[in-house]
């Protein structure tokens, strides 16, 4: 028996997930799981690595990591404008040639190569870039940017979509970008009994309290240059923390669709805890 070590995201979306964790930690909380943070292509590398057991990993990357078992009904999703994946750019979207990408989720990567080769005439040339708009946009037609830095953007006099509603108007389907996985080696050495899917189900619950999202648009709000009430209304009205069958669909469709543009081999089965 050990503690379970867990990789989470310093993203501001990531925070109603990690309630529990951060703002009201039980004992299991406390002997049970160990917390480090970093960037989402971070957390899949520490999950492939075997330096982490459980990671809120790019959805992307769940097909490329063996021996995964995914939290059931927790996942950061949009079901229409996510307002953090951004696709900013000079040029019309039909006309980009070279877009500069932020690598920090591998997910909203090839959630561009899908949507600019199926539906805008083809592949285009990436430029793995630290995620700097101006500097990006000296290099490439477009930018993508991701997290917090696609909420803080100066985007005025430039063309800006939105990825996840150009995917649902495109396909009427949520679009996931992140899940919890869980190594099953790790779950065999974990605490007997210890409910893993529940304690991070009821994290995700509490977070999205009302009260708790109050308190987290109050810390997040001065971090990013935003107001409590654009911090609130993006965890409540943008993103979408669950995993249910309209958010599986448009998850098996982004695979199909990630098999079909070359970017993996094969759709994986999704597996659960």
């Amino acid at each position: 028996m050990r503690t379970l070590r867990i990789s989470a995201i310093s993203f501001l979306n990531t925070a109603p997930l990690m309630w529990d964790f951060e703002h009201e930690p039980t004992s299991e909380h406390r002997t049970n799981f160990d917390i480090t943070y970093t960037v989402p292509s971070a957390c899949a590398k520490a999950l492939r690595e075997g330096s982490a057991d459980i990671g809120i990993i790019p959805a992307f990357t769940y097909a490329q990591i063996p021996d995964l078992v995914i939290i059931p009904n927790v996942s950061i999703a949009a079901r229409g404008p996510v307002k953090s994946i951004l696709l900013v750019s000079k040029v019309p979207i039909e006309r980009i040639q070279t877009v500069a990408t932020d690598t920090s989720s591998r997910t909203s990567v090839a959630l561009t190569q899908v949507i600019l080769e199926k539906w805008y005439g083809g592949k285009r040339e990436l430029i793995p870039m630290d995620p700097d708009l101006p500097k990006m946009l000296e290099r490439a037609d477009a930018a993508l940017l991701i997290g917090d830095a696609a909420l803080t953007a100066k985007t005025s006099g430039c063309h800006v979509y939105d990825l996840a509603e150009v995917w649902f108007e495109r396909t009427g389907k949520p679009f996931v970008f992140a899940v919890w996985a869980v190594r099953e080696q790790a779950l065999r050495d974990a605490k007997p009994g210890l409910d893993v899917a529940g304690i991070f189900q009821r994290s995700r619950d509490q977070g999205l309290h009302p009260t708790c999202i109050r308190t987290m648009a109050l810390d997040w709000a001065p971090r990013l240059g935003l107001t409590v009430q654009e911090v609130s209304s993006y965890l409540t009205d943008n993103i979408y923390y669950y995993l249910d069958e309209p958010c599986l669909e448009g998850l098996k469709l982004f695979f199909q669709y990630s098999v079909e543009c070359g970017l993996i081999e094969g759709a994986p089965e999704l597996r659960f805890i």
